[in-house]
């Protein structure tokens, strides 16, 4: 199954969105197929499923063109007239929502109630003297549990987002839609959880030796891990446990170790290979996108063919990066940082995620400094004087009469995000020192992820300093992956990230001169910590409560 662009059976793909969407049609007539004629047949049933896949979302252009790294401190959007740009200047709404995943979301969790109820019981009879007819129940065996981990994905999805939302685990009709109270985020915490540990015990670690699909890009064991380990993550943080009550840590710390047990994953030697890479053997679940080139389109380098620009990481995340041989903060007097020569000896993931003056690009030098062929003042030029890297694939062609394409993979879950995990949950549980009865301490953790890219691992530091780090690591190993976001909401520092810098660069001679210069200031408020619910979705349901603030 390669379920998230290209859907073979595309009648069923038509049926199922026509279905969520249009008040419980039980027959299309764009397919012909009544709903009995899908769920009686294992490809059309299949293809059902496949389409469930389809509602996964990404944040490679989620906000009118940009990624929501630039809503964050990593980045800022070129163009100003994206809506991006209302999230940092506090004038998205209620009424005029921003990433409005709402509908789109329960439209998916209503598809996999549906896939659910309607497949109970189903044993494909008429296909029992087939040859195959074995192998075909193996598979459908499991189809229900990917159902299921879908849900729970979409809810956690939801409620990162939005708090309390109703919790529907069956086909209402749109008249009990409208009536539904929500669940608390709790509930709906404990309602995730519950159902990742159920499907875990049924969905196979890797699909490459299943049956003889040998099919990639399905929910695993190990996604159903993840997801629950990131779910008691977010419950233990600051935004949902105020009093901190320790017992939410250890939780999310035992989950993420459960995953780190599981020994199905490495840290890959190449940080690069986790990106737009199915076959990394860190990526643990991920959204798999067919040949394109507009991520291409909307970041390649303005003055390189088709190069618009768009999403430009910010000074604040280039100053993130550490020193390599020291594993200092560029900040610290003994870190070796030059400031007339800023990219020199850094921590090798600066190079691999951010385009920076003077690189490599395409076969030639990059010259963000002003007046050069991709600085300002050229139209659409950076305004940080910094490109994006990661997630754009460079030997992608946008010459007209050479266009080319590749595929792009957006990764939800991988293994150095259940590393850094563990060690938060450790680190606020125990310290950074203690490996309590778990086996691995915080700071070996982290160790580990540094180690993968020669960095050193952190000295024995106080649990205060060592969360000011490990939120460091955190934005530099995980950059434009759609962390910075969530990270920044769950640890309430929203009013510490609106000051965002860029370099300004000039040439004199054959020299180059940087000055840290401020771009922009933002408008964070701590209601911007959870999302408004669409003022259209409360006009419908009147028992939603709008979250404080908005």
């Amino acid at each position: 199954m390669k379920p998230l662009v290209k859907v073979k059976h595309t009648f069923v793909l038509m049926f199922i969105l026509s279905m969520v969407s249009c008040d419980y049609l039980d027959y299309d007539e764009s397919s012909y197929l009544a709903k009995d004629d899908i769920f009686s047949d294992f490809a059309r049933t299949k293809g059902f499923l496949t389409s469930i896949y389809a509602y996964l979302p990404d944040d490679f252009v989620s906000i009118d063109g940009a990624m929501r790294a630039a809503a964050t401190d990593e980045a800022i959007h070129v163009w100003d007239l994206s809506n991006v740009h209302r999230m940092t200047n506090g004038t998205w709404s209620a009424i005029q929502p921003l990433d409005n995943v709402w509908g789109n979301m329960y439209q998916a969790i209503r598809a996999a109630n549906m896939f659910l109820a309607e497949t109970e019981g189903q044993d494909f009879g008429d296909r029992r003297y087939n040859l195959d007819y074995a192998e075909i129940i193996e598979q459908f065996e499991i189809y229900p549990y990917e159902a299921r981990f879908l849900r729970a994905f979409y809810y956690f999805e939801l409620i990162k987002r939005y708090k309390n939302v109703p919790l529907i685990t069956s086909v209402m009709t749109p008249d009990e839609a409208k009536t539904i109270q929500p669940s608390t985020f709790e509930t709906v915490v404990q309602f995730i959880v519950d159902e990742c540990d159920e499907i875990a015990q049924h969905l196979p670690a890797d699909f490459a030796n299943f049956s003889s699909a040998q099919e990639t890009g399905r929910a695993t064991k190990g996604a159903a891990m993840a997801l629950k380990a990131r779910t008691l993550l977010y419950a233990a943080s600051p935004l949902h446990n105020p009093t901190n009550d320790l017992e939410l840590w250890q939780a999310a710390a035992r989950a993420a170790k459960d995953v780190i047990d599981m020994n199905q994953y490495i840290l890959v030697p190449n940080y690069s290979d986790n990106f737009n890479n199915i076959t990394s053997r860190e990526l643990i679940f991920g959204k798999r996108e067919g040949p394109t080139n507009g991520m291409e389109r909307r970041n390649f380098p303005v003055g390189y063919e088709g190069g618009n620009t768009g999403t430009c990481p910010s000074q604040n995340l280039v100053d993130a990066y550490d020193m390599a041989l020291t594993g200092l903060p560029i900040t610290h007097p003994f870190s070796g940082y030059n400031p007339d020569n800023p990219y020199a000896g850094r921590d090798p993931r600066l190079g691999q995620t951010i385009i920076v003056n003077n690189s490599q690009w395409k076969g030639q030098a990059v010259e963000s400094f002003v007046g050069g062929r991709n600085g300002p003042p050229v139209t659409n030029a950076s305004k940080t004087g910094y490109y994006l890297k990661k997630h754009v694939i460079e030997v992608v062609s946008l010459e007209p009469t050479n266009t080319t394409t590749r595929e792009h993979t957006w990764v939800h879950f991988r293994y150095a995000e259940v590393l850094l995990n563990y060690a938060e949950a450790m680190n606020e549980a125990y310290g950074p020192n203690d490996a309590a009865d778990l086996g691995l301490t915080a700071r070996e953790a982290v160790r580990q992820v540094r180690s993968r890219v020669g960095m050193p691992g952190y000295p024995i530091l106080s649990q205060d300093d060592f969360r000011t780090r490990l939120r460091n690591e955190r934005r530099v190993e995980l950059a434009f992956e759609d962390h910075r976001f969530w990270d920044v909401r769950r640890w309430k520092i929203g009013d510490t990230t609106t000051d965002i810098y860029g370099m300004r660069i000039t040439r004199e001679n054959e020299n180059f001169v940087y000055e840290k210069t401020l771009v922009e200031q933002r408008y964070f408020a701590d209601y911007m910590n959870l999302y408004p619910i669409p003022q259209s979705e409360i006009y419908i349901n009147n028992n939603l409560q709008q979250n404080p603030g908005w």
